[in-house]
């Protein structure tokens, strides 16, 4: 019986208010994190465009726009649709409605005082990791209620099985959790200034530690969590194979936890653990592409719903990034591949292939699915409009990540070219140089993005404009 179906019958009624507010936000704080990586993006072409006011320095905002990107415009995608799969998977109301909202509103704040604090200089100076103590305590309570209220959910499900969807966005957040309290462990000076309780490597080790597992877990776990649901959804098939799923889950999460040290590779780290990082990250390949065949896969059957469906380019196309982001990652681990490749831009290519390519495509995608059911509509106002934003995001994602590549493996073999004496062939400046034409490409590349999440907010102000009275409704009626 279809999930819709069942709750129907069983006369329940969903919180969709704070799914829809989280939904809602998630384009709001993707503008605006896309719009800061825009300006960062020229500032790197034209530095005059910080006009020389400290806090639209390019140390300042490069932190809010990773910070906006990730955790606000990510984030919201994952509270939204965890909320609203969790309900639909295990056919009940969120465990508590208030603390649901306590998410929603404490998760905004934290967005807010990160936006007027980084921009000022306020930072802690760690990856990922920069808001200082009084905001880390303040996520660490909203994280630990968002636990309660999910883990709570799933607690009084009303069936007995738990969808594999919901498994990665268990291990997501329980993750996040440990990652975030043991890497923020600080000791306060003041207000607005802390110090680490880890002290040198071992700083740097924590540090990556819970910088790669916010990639792994924070967008790779939860948005597979999203994939999980919405592309068998969307696609009207059952997923490939579920027996595939759960070995994608176990093994992943079993791996993913200790391939942070290939980001410190020829640094004081332990030769051992530099090479450990890169054996566990190599190991990654395998249930990394197990889930982008299964999910891809899904479609067999139904391929033919791509020429008509957008909302399925997107997931299908996101899941081809997901596959290109997590073979390039393990074979950039590798050593003599890292030695030419780090602190160059191919690393910047290769994030945003992830990030952009992956974590960007499969939320909007998954958005263009779940704001018209939440709203009571059939579909979205304009299916072409739809379309439009894939191809403006696909080129823009294309010309950004390839100039990227191009632009770092130049870059590598530039500053590692000697003369017979020994002596460096290129200047640093000489380099910069000829870095200059593909940041115009990335900047062209950008604005193309971001321009799709101008079609996005249009579009979905028609549909809320025109939505039918179907609000906190299951999905599907009863048969």
């Amino acid at each position: 019986m279809a999930e819709g179906t069942q709750a129907a019958l069983a006369g329940t009624n969903y919180n969709d208010r704070v799914v829809r507010q989280f939904a809602l936000m998630t384009i709001v704080w993707g503008v605006v994190g896309m719009s800061v990586g825009l300006l960062l993006a020229a500032q790197l072409i034209w530095p005059a465009l910080n006009f020389d006011t400290p806090w639209l320095t390019y140390s300042r905002l490069r932190p809010l726009h990773t910070n906006a990107v990730i955790f606000a415009f990510g984030g919201s995608a994952l509270f939204a649709t965890s909320y609203y799969i969790v309900q639909r998977t295990c056919h009940v109301r969120l465990i508590s409605d208030k603390l649901a909202g306590f998410t929603f509103w404490g998760w905004q704040l934290i967005i807010v005082l990160a936006a007027i604090t980084l921009p000022l200089g306020i930072t802690s100076g760690k990856e990922y990791a920069e808001l200082e103590w009084p905001i880390d305590i303040l996520i660490a309570i909203v994280w630990v209620v968002y636990a309660f209220v999910f883990i709570g959910t799933l607690a009084i499900r009303r069936v007995k099985h738990i969808y594999v969807a919901n498994w990665f966005f268990a291990a997501f957040i329980i993750t996040v959790a440990v990652l975030h309290i043991v890497n923020s462990a600080e000791i306060p000076v003041t207000l607005t200034k802390s110090y680490p309780v880890y002290a040198g490597t071992v700083d740097a080790m924590v540090e990556w530690w819970y910088g790669h597992n916010a990639v792994g877990f924070f967008l790779t776990a939860g948005f597979l969590g999203m994939m999980y649901y919405f592309v068998p959804k969307q696609a009207g098939r059952p997923v490939y194979s579920y027996r595939l799923s759960v070995v994608h889950f176990w093994s992943l999460i079993s791996i993913y936890m200790w391939a942070g040290p290939h980001h410190l590779h020829y640094t004081t780290l332990p030769d051992w653990a530099q090479s450990l990082g890169m054996v566990f990250s190599l190991m990654l390949l395998a249930p990394s592409w197990g889930g982008m065949i299964n999910g891809i896969m899904t479609l067999s059957g139904a391929w033919h719903k791509l020429r008509t469906d957008p909302i399925l380019k997107f997931l299908i196309v996101s899941l081809s990034f997901y596959g290109m982001s997590t073979f390039e990652g393990p074979m950039m681990s590798i050593k003599t591949v890292n030695a030419l490749s780090h602190y160059t831009d191919w690393t910047i290519g290769h994030v945003h292939s992830g990030a952009l390519g992956w974590v960007a495509m499969v939320t909007i995608g998954c958005l263009y699915a779940l704001i018209p059911r939440l709203y009571g509509r059939t579909s979205m106002w304009s299916t072409r409009l739809i379309d439009w934003h894939f191809w403006t995001t696909t080129i823009g994602i294309v010309l950004y990540i390839a100039a990227m590549w191009i632009a770092g493996v130049m870059q590598g073999l530039m500053w590692r070219s000697t003369n017979p004496d020994g002596t460096l062939t290129y200047t640093f400046v000489e380099a910069l140089q000829a870095t200059h034409p593909f940041y115009i490409v990335r900047l062209c590349g950008g604005a193309l993005v971001l321009a799709g999440m101008f079609l996005m907010i249009y579009n979905v102000r028609r549909t809320l404009q025109e939505r039918g009275a179907g609000i906190d409704q299951p999905v599907m009626a009863p048969a």
